[in-house]
This record gives structure tokens, sequence and C-alpha cells, in this order.
């Protein structure tokens, strides 16, 4: 039964290498084997690649200054934080509150023998993860400093011992993650918020490591000694890798002591966590007026819902609600650099800084193309709409307006930054705040009409219409084409007009196309909405 268990755990992470959401069927053998290698290349051609040059830079340095013991401690760090933090989603979700609890629960399996599934497929991702760092970081070293028995089986101690700690460190957070998931009412902003916090923090460590690892290589035995006299656990643990036996034994019965205790509490505590609903609180009814909303302000309302309630919608579709702002408080902040930098090195094209900043506000309204999957969001429920008593025009305008809003209230802030920020005549300020705004209104109705052109309907996951579907990749490349266009037009000839002249063309011809995407919408676009199955 645990083998069964744990099997059925692996396809769940692996669905989507098995099972086409996109086309409601199951995968080829030879889609599924191709999925299989691309998967491989990732781990060990990309990651694993990554992590070898990363210990190639450190190996040689630290090992000739008698302190291997600190490469393997950083490595090791970097193998337990890319496993834990790799693998904690899947811990809340795979471990703790999964949706096949109560089925599970409900048949004649011991629960112990459904954790211990569920800790096995969290120990095999987690050490997946781990191992991309650890194995080649290992066979640097002993590539370097040479590979003797001891080193070999103290090395392989230490990928055990990191993935076990990855295993204590995942169960930990994912406790924390699916306690607080139960107290929370939105859980969509939470998620997302987390996911960018996760996401930058990893570019902050990864545009920091090399500063990072210079000051370490310079001031090893600075910072060997340190370690050594106020953390004398962590200086045992790189010497695991070194070869020392007695700290493999010493950090091997410590982990395996905690192991058995977590197995210990989680026995206890597992089945209350797994069983949890959530607080409700008791709400006392209070009959107050409910204000009546017009019939688009009802359809943008569903709209809006739809995009709060999903964070995969909200990551891969809107994070242009984020990034417009952060470009415009760049643009106070550093504005008056960036601009001095390309005048400087455009100087035979006066007037580059501010269309190549307005080019770049386009650029992050294109990061939002909420309009593009609403269309085929709509899936097996799109007769609800085209059945209500409301006209496909109305419903499309809906979709429109849904992007129009989050992007054009953050790129008025933005536009106005910029304009305070690029030093141009009064006319090019007024274009540079006006045609970002126009653009977004293009984009916009462009997206919805490619949405409306390029339906994906049937679908059993959400994230194949946001991430997958054809409507979506162009609506993306066809705005950053644009963006393209509009930079590289004036670089070329554009320069001559002026910035003002030629930001004037831009955005009549971005007004002119969308009324005209705008018009197919309310008469071809609608019919063809209308027709959709």
């Amino acid at each position: 039964m645990l083998k069964v268990l744990v099997k059925k755990q692996l396809s769940e992470v692996f669905k989507g290498y098995f099972y086409d959401a996109k086309k409601n069927r199951m995968r080829s053998k030879g889609a599924i084997a191709c999925w299989f290698v691309f998967f491989a290349l990732i781990m060990v051609g990309m990651l694993g690649g990554i992590f070898t040059a990363l210990s190639l830079s450190m190996c040689g340095g630290l090992t000739q200054a008698g302190m291997g013991w600190l490469y393997f401690l950083l490595m090791g760090g970097v193998s337990i934080f890319l496993g834990a933090f790799g693998s904690v989603f899947n811990t809340y979700s795979g471990l703790y509150l999964a949706k096949d609890n109560d089925l599970l629960l409900s048949l004649p399996i011991p629960v112990r023998t459904i954790m211990a599934a569920r800790l096995i497929n969290v120990y095999l991702l987690g050490a997946m993860y781990a191992a991309t760092v650890l194995i080649p970081a290992l066979i640097v070293y002993w590539v370097v400093a040479g590979a003797t028995v001891a080193r070999v089986v103290c090395g392989v101690v230490l990928l055990a011992t990191v993935t076990f700690i990855v295993l204590l460190l995942s169960c930990a957070l994912g406790w924390v993650v699916a306690k607080i998931s139960l107290r929370l009412k939105n859980k969509s902003f939470v998620t997302v918020l987390v996911s960018l916090l996760f996401i930058g923090g990893y570019y902050f460590f990864y545009f920091k490591a090399n500063d990072l690892i210079r000051d370490i290589i310079a001031n090893a035995q600075t910072y060997g000694a340190r370690i050594r006299g106020a953390a004398y656990g962590l200086y045992l643990f790189g010497r695991i890798g070194e070869g020392d036996r007695a700290a493999a034994a010493i950090y091997a019965a410590a982990v395996a002591a905690l192991c058995a205790g977590v197995w210990a509490v989680m026995s206890r505590s597992f089945l209350s966590i797994a069983t949890a609903t959530g607080g409700v609180s008791r709400v006392r009814y209070v009959e107050k007026p409910v204000r009546q909303k017009t019939v688009f302000g009802a359809l943008l309302g569903k709209e809006l819902a739809r995009f709060a309630s999903s964070p995969n919608y909200m990551l891969n579709c809107g994070l242009g609600v984020l990034l417009i702002p952060a470009c415009g408080v760049l643009l106070l902040i550093k504005g008056a650099e960036i601009c001095q930098a390309l005048d400087k090195a455009l100087a035979g094209r006066p007037g580059s800084a501010a269309v190549l900043v307005c080019t770049a506000l386009c650029l992050a309204s294109s990061m939002n193309d909420m309009a593009a999957p609403a269309v085929s969001l709509e899936g097996r429920s799109l007769w609800i709409p085209q059945s209500l008593p409301v006209t496909p025009r109305l419903a499309l305008r809906a979709k429109l307006a849904l992007q129009l809003l989050l992007t054009g209230l953050p790129m008025a802030f933005a536009a106005v930054c910029a304009a305070i920020a690029v030093p141009a005549a009064p006319a090019a300020k007024a274009l540079l705040c006006a045609t970002p705004l126009i653009y977004a209104a293009f984009s916009a109705a462009f997206n919805t009409t490619i949405g409306v052109r390029m339906p994906l309907l049937r679908w059993t996951s959400e994230l194949a219409p946001i991430k997958q579907s054809g409507a979506v990749s162009i609506a993306m490349f066809g705005s950053w084409g644009f963006c393209v266009v509009l930079a590289g037009l004036y670089l070329l000839i554009g320069y001559r007009l002026g910035p003002a002249l030629y930001l004037a063309l831009a955005a009549a011809l971005f007004a002119a196309t969308a009324l005209l995407l705008l018009r197919w919408l309310d008469t071809k676009g609608s019919r063809v909405f209308a027709e959709l199955t």
C-alpha cells in the first residue's frame, strides 16, 4: 500500500508530464519521454551547471587556504536553502492540506501509512533540489582536492544529512504555512505576496552572489575564525565533506534523532491538521440596503473578482500592477542619472531619453495581459455569460476594462513621475504622459481581440489558458514587438522629427488602432463571442 501511495503522490507532482490539461487528454509516450528529458536538462544541465560553476569558483581558493570545510558549509547552506524553499509549498499542499485528505482517511488505510507516503514524497522532492547543488560541489572537491575513501564516504553521509535536514525544515515551514492558511480569509493575495517575496529574494541573492563569493574568498581566514569560535557546530558540518568521520557520525546521529522526534510529533498532530477546515467566525446578519449596480458595473465586478481569486492569474497576467508604479518611483529617484547616461550614449540622436523612457513604460504595461485569457477562462461555463440578458458587446468591454483599469491607474502615476524626471520640452513632457496611457488602452483592446480570436475553452487546469494558450503568447510577444518598433524607429530615423512630434505620431497611431479594434469587438467580435462553444 505504501508503494501505491508514493506512486500516487509522485504522479500528482508530475501530472503535467503525463496529462495535457490544454487538450484534456493523456500525452503520448513520446511526449512524456520528451517532457522528462526536458526536466532532466533543466535540473541537471542548467541548475547543475550553474552550481558546478559556483563550486569551481570557490573550491580551489578555499581548499588551498586550508578552508575546505568553509566551502562545504557554504555549498551545504545553499543546498539546504534551495531544497527547503523549493519544496515548502509542496509540503503545505501535499502533506498537510491535500485535497484528497477526506478520501484517503475514509479508506481502510492506517494514518501512519498515509503520512509516511507523503513524507517520502516531500523527501524526494527536497532531495532532488538539494542534490543539484551538493552533488556538483562534492564532485568538484574530489577532483580538486583528491578523492579518498574517507572523503567519498563522508561526502555521501553529508548528502544524506543535508537531504534529511531539508525534510525537517520543509515539514516545519509547511506546518507554519498550513496553520496560517487555515486562518486566512483571502489566501490568493497572500500566495501572490509570498511568491513575489521569494522571487525578489532569489534575484537579490543571485545578483549579490558574485560580490559575496569574492568577499568570502578574500577574507576566508577571518570568517573561518569567527565561525569556529562562535558556531563550532557549523564548523563540524563543513568538516564532514573533508572526510571527518567523527563529525559525520555526530551529525548523522543528531539528524536521525530529530527525524524520529518530528515523526512522533506529526503522528499526533497530522490528523488534526489534515481534517481541519479553518476557523469560521460567526457573523450576525444585519439588514442593510444594497447599492444597485449597472449591468456593466456588475460584469466588471465579476471579472475583477475572478482576477483577485486566482494567484496564477494575478502572478502571470498582472505583474505590471506592481511593476509600473515601481518604474515610476525608480524614475523619481534615478531618473536624472538614467536620462543623462542615455543622452551621453546617444548624443547623435537628441531626445532619445524621453522616447526610451516612454518605451520602457509601455514595455512595463505589457506585463499586464489579463484580457488575453479572459474569454478562455470562461471555459465550460461560457454558456452563462452567453445566456445572461446582456449583450456580448458589454461582456467583452468588461474584460477589456479590467486590463485598462488595472494598467491605466498605475500608468498615470508612472507617467507623471516620468514627466517630472525626464528633462524635455513641455510638449514632449505632455506626450510622455499621454502616450503610455494611450498605449495601455491599445494593449487592452489588442489583447481582448486576440482572446476572442484564439479562445481555449476545453481545459482542466486554469494554467492552460493563462500560460499555455496562443492568445497569451501573441499578446505578450506582440506587445514586446510593438515596443521594440517604437524605440527602434526613433533611433533609426525618428530622431529627425524630434521627441514631441514622434511621440504625437505614435500616440495617434496607437489611438486609431485601438478605436478600430474596439469597433471590431463591438461588431464582429461580439458575434464571434456569442457563437463560441
